[in-house]
Parts: C-alpha cells; structure tokens; sequence
C-alpha cells in the first residue's frame, strides 16, 4: 500500500477512521417528528420537527399526501390517510423550520425530501401543516422493510381496488368483484393468489366499504387466466413474468382494518426467485350492504338477539360517518372513547353495513349527545358481528362525559352518485340549481328539478350526494341563479326523499314529469354545508319541572296578544278571572357542529311593543298535549323572541346574548334555558278535561333553520291530570328510545284508560 507523503503509519488507520464516520455535506440533518395538538386519536395531529434541539412546525404551502406518507412512515405508521392545513390542530410555537416541502413519497425521512433550507419560511403558525396517519405504531420497524423478502407489515401498501374481469362485473356499481390490485410505492400491482385466503379477501373487502366477502368460482377464472396467457395479442404473458408486476404474498388474520396491517411480501424471498410461478391474480368477490344492494333489507344477522346491540351515526357530514350510538336497555345511548381503537370502530362500521373503519374519532369529534353514556373501554377482537359481543366496561363507572363521545369515519363503497347531480350558477361550488342525470328515451340526459314540494330533506341528499354535507337553504325559486344551457328541460317532480337517501334518483318523484311552473326559475336549487347545528330538548328537566298555575288573566295581556292562550280567552271578561297554564321549563342543546342561528338576519326581525323586545323565528317551538289517539287538546306556541347560549359547558364561551339588540343564536356545545316563569312558557288547559294525554314539544317545527338531524326535535311526555294535578313521566325524544319501548309505553296508556 503507498501512504501519502508525511502520514505516518500509526495515524493512518486514524484518518482512515475519521473519513469513514464523518457525515458527508449532502447527508440530511437527522431530525425527529412527533404529533401535538388537541386530544385526538393515535397518529393525527399537528406535525412537529425537533431540529438543533428546539421542535417547530411545518408550513402547508407545497404540502401534499407524498409528503404527509414519509412523515407518517418515519413516525412509525403505516401509512397516510389524509393531512391537513391552515392549523387544524391549532397553532403551534417556535420556529417554523421547513417551508415548501416537495417528498416523492419513498424517502426514509422528512429531512430527505427537498424543502427551502432549515427555518426559512414566509409562513405564520395559522398555516401549520398536520397529518392523519393509519394503523398502529409499529416499534422498531424500517420503513424499507417490506421491499425484502419476509413477511412483515406492509407499511407501503397504500390503496387496494378491485379490476373486474366477467362483464357482469364491469357493469355493476359498486365493483364487487374481480382481481386485487395494490398500490405500492406509487405503482399499482397484482397480488399472487399463492397463499391468498379468505381472510385476506374480508380485509380487502373492508377498505372497499363492503361488511363480508364471500365465496368465488376461481377455476372458472384459472381458466380465463390461461386463455389470455396463450392469445398472441395479449400482453399478459409479458407482464407476469416481472417481479414488479406483482405482490408475492399477503398473509391476513382477517381483522385487520387496512391490508397495510397485514405481514406482507412484496417481493419473494429468493433473489431470482419468480414472485408468483404457476399462479395467477388473486380474485375477490364482496357482499355489499343492504344499502348498497339491489334488493335492499332481505339479508338479517343470525347473531343471537341477546348480544345485537342496534348502532347508529349521528351528526357525520358525509354518510358513513359520525358520533357512535348503540340502543342498550331500550334507551339510545353514545360510547366513551376509552381504549376506543380501529378494531372497535371496524365493528361498528361492518354492523351498519359498511366496510371497515378509516378512523376511530375520540374527544367528541363528531359532537356531543345527550342522554346516557352505555359503554366505555371496549375492546373487540374484530370478528364480532355486532359492538354488543365485545368486551366493554359500564361507562358509570369510568367517570366518562359527553366530551369524549366517540365516533367513526367508515369505508363506503364507490356507488359514482356524485356524477349524476350537479349545481349550477351559484358564486361558489356549494350553491345553484340542481340539476340531475337521468335517462331519457335510452339515453342519458342532464335536466333540471321542478321547485314545487321541493324542500329540506330533498336538499339533504343533494348535498350528501355530491360529499358536501348538509343543506343550509332548499329553494323552490332560483331567480339569481342560471342553469346549464344543456340542462333547461324539467326531468324530475314531485321529488320526495325521507332524507337518508344516498342519491336523488333513490327518492319518490313523478312517473311523467308533472311541472306546472315550467321549471326554468322555478327550478330547485340549494346551499350546502359541511356543518350543521343540531337542537335537542332536555327530556328530564320538563319531567322535573311541570306543574300547574291559575293565573289572573289582568297578568295575561301581552300572552294574549301573543297568542299563548286558548281561543276560548278571546270571550271572557278581561281582566276578570283566570286561565289553568301546565308550566315548565325548557333547555335546549345545540349537539351540532355549527352554530344555530336565526334565519333572517336582525334588519329583518319584528319589534314587539308589549314585551319590549325583537322575534328572530315567528316560531322556535309547538308545545301541545294530545289525546292518546293522537289528536289536539289544547296547544301553544313559542315565539322565538330571545335566542341566547345561556349557558355552556366548561371551556366554552357564551357568544349570543339578547341585552342591547345583541346577536342571536345558540353556540356549538352550549343551550339556552326558557325557565317555567317566563310569558308563553306553557300549554293552556283551561278546557282540558282530566285524563291521560301526550305532552308533545317540537322544535323548530317548520325546519325554517336546517339542521343536521330533524329525528330529534319531537319531545313527548306521558301526561295524566286528575282536574286539580298534573303528573308527567316517561318523557322522552323522538329518537332517544326504540321503536319496541316507544310502543309499549303507548300500548300501556291505552290499556289502562280503555281505549283499546
């Protein structure tokens, strides 16, 4: 060996030492990353860097899913489901170390990818970037794994989508069956059916959005394999024969709710090894739901009754998605985010008839409830038909609030409703007239929607159809708005939906399109919005607080004027004797994710002389009492003449207030509090004979203001006045019960007044 001039031969191995350990000038900086932010699931957050011993945040501009997939990766995850900007997870502090962040997606660390230099940015912390990262973490795990030749989780498998082969399947919607292809690395894939399970085709089934998979005919399309490997103008026979062409094995228990969970080799285990010899695509065959499936509702669980706990969503602003409510003890109920995990939620969302869950949401994300917490620390192993037969603790005894309500987003399948309606003419893409694709005369034709009967609910669907939420305006007349030149013609009528539709073209309408106004601006049009508030009455407070009052009727002057009382008022001897009120009190929650605000805005609302104040809502609440039959005894009505947060729960700030002509409205978490002693607080049962009624109280009963869920604005209690007293119990909402308690509680009022 020659030493170079003046190197001795002891300092040698020293300098040979120090060059093999010194970091290059292009080697990155090592950094670490984390997660911060509000309470929230595992692997969803503000992301942060720790650079030169200080963490900082991450600007948005130039950030995208390749970026959010290396960060998500070197955190230890599987893989990225979305990531978000202008500080969703709230501002962050210190430095903002990297400014357009450009990742091609296969780097091992942020650091990798190019960005503008450590620190330099032209950002503000409102423009902090997040991420929402899948799966478990996984300790000690090289993101490279996967590309060797044993099985581990497939941290780089990253979308799944079924290729169907037989035309049948090619013609139906959603795609149920055919071949699996993986996205790996940014190429999609075959996978080998070597190996391939059935509990592989579950997990596969479940990010699809379809609850079970089942049985396939794969000898009828070995078959068809090898007639496309012998025909000389197919290119199949090419393909197979690289490695990159395939997925060599996937290996599932059948739990898991991404096939990224799942150990998985990509390549085979030997280097010049073929990655699927003698083999052909794996091939999948899905069961949808019965909201998906043609003939809808024939299919039932064979799970025994004693363990089906009945699910619901509620207040998701997309379908399949919301806070997680299970039936328990007759009383509908939420679960406490404890231990709340994708195992769970993938129950709830194969339950309902979806696939499996993308996210298991904690800390109220989808809005509080009200009522009884039932469940807390559950934990499914993921094979359960239904939440009931998983382990769960009572949540009375976790010490659970509403404020840790859990909720999912679950996988849905691809149904392509979204292109068959569309809006037109509005300043923004949530606005204008509808316009629908519908066949005409064998072929599809765009049109428009007749505006008569068209209201709320249709507005719904419009709007869940096209993945924009809830509607905020149904309008019947769309003067502002021009439609498509190709869409002028009216297609649809007499559109009713109950609005849990997915589509429009699933509601009731017209056989011959029956338009009288001619459509054109009396076309139907809506607004849409990505969040909606949501009113609830206290059940137990009008328990706890009705009673009775004789009241002069020299106090009853601005009632009357207000209409609170019985017509019979209108021929007594004003202001001699007096009127029987059935009082009580009332509290209403806004369980929504926006706030509740009056319609027309304060230029428009009406000064009332007598009481000295402003109606924002001709009416905000009916209150009336029926007989067991169904018909009205006596009623009233609650102008809304203050809408305020009179209170809110700890943490939040009470923005509405009526002193001083202020703003109106009820703020997101907070309710506002009619007390028993305030003017028109009542029903008027001056003429209601004794007997077993139905106190019945609905709110915001001509839906003058949207909101996201209309099931629970009814009220009703069992009422039983004797003449001199008034007894009210088993009050309820019209959603909080099932239909089997609601039934029976009627049957017994019956029963025991002799009406049956």
């Amino acid at each position: 060996m020659v030493m170079p001039a003046g190197v001795s031969p002891i300092l040698l191995p020293l300098v040979l030492l120090l060059c093999w350990v010194a970091p290059s000038g292009q080697e990155p900086a090592p950094v670490q990353l984390r997660l911060a932010g509000p309470r929230g699931p595992a692997g969803e957050g503000r992301l942060e860097v720790l650079y030169q011993g200080r963490w900082g945040t991450v600007c948005d501009d130039g950030f995208d899913f390749h970026a959010a997939t290396v960060a998500c990766r070197q955190l230890g995850y599987t893989t990225a489901i979305t990531w978000t900007h202008s500080a969703t997870y709230g501002q962050g502090e210190g430095p903002i170390w990297l400014d357009n962040v450009r990742c091609g997606g296969s780097e091992g660390s942020l650091a990798e990818c190019v960005h503008n230099g450590w620190g330099t940015s032209d950002c503000h912390h409102g423009e902090d970037a997040g991420v929402v990262c899948s799966g478990q973490r996984l300790p000690g795990t090289s993101p490279q794994a996967t590309t060797s030749g044993h099985l581990v989780p497939g941290l780089s498998l990253e979308e799944v989508r079924l290729k169907p082969i037989l035309a049948r399947a090619k013609l139906s919607m959603p795609v149920t069956e055919g071949a699996v292809e993986v996205k790996h690395n940014g190429r999609w894939r075959q996978v080998c059916d070597a190996g391939w399970t059935r509990n592989n085709s579950r997990v596969v089934c479940g990010m699809l959005g379809f609850p079970r998979e089942k049985h396939v005919n794969t000898s009828f399309y070995r078959k068809l394999w090898n007639m496309k490997l012998k025909d000389p103008n197919s290119s199949l026979k090419t393909l197979s024969q690289k490695n990159s062409f395939w997925v060599h094995r996937v290996r599932c228990r059948g739990t898991e709710p991404h096939l990224a969970r799942c150990p998985t080799q990509v390549a085979p285990p030997a280097p010049r090894q073929h990655a699927c010899p003698r083999g052909m695509h794996a091939i999948v065959s899905c069961l949808p739901g019965p909201a998906f499936q043609k003939g809808a509702g024939k299919g039932r669980s064979k799970t025994s009754p004693g363990k089906v706990l009945p699910v619901r969503l509620r207040a998701g602003t997309h379908a399949g998605e919301g806070r997680v409510e299970v039936l328990r003890h007759g009383q509908w109920g939420t679960v406490c985010d404890k231990q709340w995990d994708l195992a769970a939620a993938s129950v709830v969302c194969r339950q309902l008839g979806y696939g499996t869950a993308k996210q298991a949401l904690v800390g109220a994300q989808m809005g509080q409830g009200l009522g009884p917490i039932h469940m807390s620390e559950v934990q499914c192993a993921g094979h359960e038909r239904s939440l009931g037969e998983c382990r769960f603790q009572d949540a009375e005894r976790s010490g659970c609030r509403h404020e840790a309500d859990a909720a999912v987003r679950c996988h849905m399948p691809h149904m392509d409703f979204q292109s068959q309606v569309r809006l037109a003419g509005g300043r923004s893409p949530e606005e204008g007239v509808v316009e629908v694709l519908v066949p005409v005369q064998g072929r599809l034709q765009w049109g428009a929607v007749c505006g008569a009967q068209w209201g709320l609910n249709e507005a719904m669907v419009v709007c869940r159809q096209l993945g924009l939420g809830f509607a905020s305006h149904a309008l019947q007349e769309t003067w502002y708005w021009a439609g498509s030149p190709d869409a002028t013609q009216v297609l649809m009528s007499g559109v009713r939906c109950a609005g849990t539709e997915l589509a429009l073209q699933q509601c009731q309408r017209h056989g011959p399109v029956h338009c009288p106004s001619g459509g054109g601006r009396f076309s139907a049009g809506v607004t849409c919005t990505a969040h909606a508030p949501d009113l609830v009455m206290n059940a137990q407070l009008v328990q706890e607080t009705a009673y009775l009052e004789d009241r002069p009727l020299g106090l009853l002057y601005c009632a009357h004027e207000e209409r609170c009382l019985s017509r019979s008022a209108d021929h007594m001897q004003w202001p001699y004797g007096h009127r029987r009120l059935l009082r009580f009190s009332s509290q209403i929650h806004n369980l929504g994710r926006a706030d509740f605000r009056p319609r027309m805005g304060r230029h428009a609302w009406t000064w009332h002389q007598c009481h000295r104040h402003f109606h924002s809502i001709e009416v905000f609440t009916h209150y009336d009492l029926l007989t067991l039959n169904g018909s009205k005894v006596a009623e009233g009505h609650k102008a809304s003449f203050c809408l305020e947060d009179t209170n809110c729960p700890e943490g939040l700030q009470r923005r509405f207030a009526c002193a001083n002509f202020g703003e109106q409205g009820v703020s997101v978490g907070c309710w506002d509090t009619y007390r028993h002693d305030i003017d028109c607080q009542w029903i008027d049962i001056t003429d209601v004979p004794p007997g077993s009624y139905t106190f019945q109280v609905v709110v915001n009963p001509k839906h003058e203001v949207a909101e996201s869920d209309f099931s629970n604005n009814v009220m009703r209690c069992q009422c039983k006045y004797d003449g001199q007293r008034v007894w009210m119990h088993g009050c309820h909402t019209s959603d909080a019960y099932g239909a089997d308690v609601v039934n029976d509680l009627e049957r017994r009022e019956r029963l025991a007044n002799n009406l049956v």
